[in-house]
């Protein structure tokens, strides 16, 4: 955790310079005009089907706040949550709400409210509202339960008849799901009014249609897929980029491999050449992975280093008699996703595996991109294993050791085969003010002010 924070520390240094260097004052109203690849069809955070998670969270942090939010350092920091305190074995976590914080549609935020958003997220959380906040209580020590609060699945959200509430800076003025929406700030937010008016975001328009837009003053942010950064900031466009925090992954949807399987499984693992399809594919915009989390991050990750080995995949694949003919999805709003599945496919196929790419609903793998989605890397790797459907790790202590052995387990599961750690970029116009690398790879719209353009 450490390394974690004396890294982030310079990066968030390093990334705010440039709003910075203007020297203009915030100016409130305007609309920021943005356009995502994503084709959101739910805007609720605890979504665990969303098609573009990545994108989801950033909208997420525009209309629904936290008890607990994450500082500039990593560290838990008060949210709609003003205070909170544990029991000496962390199994007893009190909550002490704000007062007069409102929803969207003005209703007060209670405990009640907040203790039901959590129970919807956490079943196996007992959940008790008081006066003035909430008691949760889970089944064993958990010393990072603040940092599993922060996380965006945990917005509170009001869930009532198909609507959804939240505190957030923003509010939800129009919904076209899949193409369309509009946020519209509010006067009563509880940490002040946003600047900017609104936010206007169109939908699953691909990266063509993007640039057009930019380079013609229609847009003033657009998001950007792996392997197109490059590319973009080459045309002259500029361009931001997160750390590494989303990783590319193989995800096989049989949990009981047999003793064949788990041999095929590796000889897979040893026949993609991550490299190229970091090099050739992503255009450099991605570090080859054997682990689930960067080494950035977690300190540990070069004890997995992934392993191209041609001949002992090869070796591996005739060791079995019958070999699975295996399906492989790939998200097909996702412009890099059918090229990296087709280098995977070819991959395999110089190993003797059979592997055919297919838009099946159940596929016998699946090309995952993922948020990791906490600087903590205990809670990370228990949140990866909760979005792809993975068994979940045992928690036995918050030591470095711990985590490492968590995902130890996770990756002999033989369930995931990490690829690629990817950053999350966008690029933007030259009015766009304000914006900081957040450290889940958004910009931190609540904060950003539209002004002229820099010379």
């Amino acid at each position: 955790m450490r390394r974690f924070v004396s890294a982030l520390v310079v990066f968030s240094s390093l990334i705010q310079v440039a709003p910075c260097l203007g020297g203009t004052r915030p100016r409130y109203g305007g609309t920021l005009r943005v356009n995502m690849q994503a084709a959101l069809v739910s805007l609720d955070p605890a979504d665990a089907n969303s098609a573009d998670p990545v994108a989801l969270d950033e909208i997420s942090h525009l209309l629904f706040d936290t008890l607990v939010r994450l500082d500039g350092r990593g560290n838990p920091a008060p949210g709609l949550a003003s205070t909170w305190r544990s029991d000496s074995g962390y199994q007893r976590w009190s909550f002490t709400l704000r007062n007069n914080v409102r929803l969207s549609d003005g209703t007060i935020l209670t405990p009640q409210i907040a203790t039901a958003s959590l129970r919807s997220v956490n079943p196996d959380w007992r959940l008790v509202a008081s006066d003035d906040g909430i008691t949760i209580e889970v089944s064993s020590a958990c010393p990072q339960l603040p940092m599993q609060i922060a996380l965006t699945r945990n917005s509170i959200v009001q869930r009532d008849s198909g609507r959804l509430l939240g505190s957030g800076p923003f509010t939800l003025s129009s919904w076209q799901p899949g193409k369309h929406l509009i946020l519209k700030a509010r006067e009563d937010y509880w940490k002040g009014r946003p600047f900017l008016d609104e936010i206007d975001v169109d939908l699953n328009r691909n990266l063509r249609e993007q640039t057009i837009s930019l380079d013609l003053g229609k847009v003033d942010l657009i998001d950007l897929a792996p392997g197109q950064s490059q590319r973009t900031t080459s045309e002259g466009r500029a361009t931001v980029s997160s750390w590494t925090n989303q990783l590319l992954c193989l995800v096989f949807r049989n949990g009981n491999p047999s003793e064949d399987e788990q041999k095929l499984r590796e000889a897979l693992a040893l026949s993609v050449d991550r490299k190229a399809l970091a090099s050739v594919i992503l255009q450099g915009d991605g570090t080859p992975a054997g682990s689930i989390l960067p080494n950035w991050q977690s300190g540990y990750a070069f004890l997995f280093a992934p392993s191209y080995d041609l001949r002992r995949a090869r070796e591996l694949r005739d060791e079995v008699h019958l070999v699975t003919a295996w399906s492989l999805g790939y998200n097909g709003t996702d412009p890099s996703s059918r090229l990296l599945a087709e280098r995977i496919a070819l991959n395999a196929q110089d190993a003797g595996l059979r592997l055919q790419t297919s838009m099946t609903p159940n596929p016998d793998i699946r090309l995952e991109r993922i948020l990791i989605t906490s600087p903590d890397t205990h809670v990370a790797l228990d949140d990866v294993a909760r979005q792809l459907g993975l068994p979940m790790p045992k928690l036995t202590g918050a030591s470095t050791e711990d985590a490492y052995q968590m995902e130890k387990a996770l990756l002999e599961s033989r369930r995931i085969i990490p690829l690629l750690h990817v950053p999350a970029n966008h690029a933007l116009a030259g009015n766009v003010h304000g914006w900081s690398s957040q450290w889940d790879g958004g910009l931190g719209l609540a904060d950003v002010w539209l002004g002229t353009s820099r010379p």
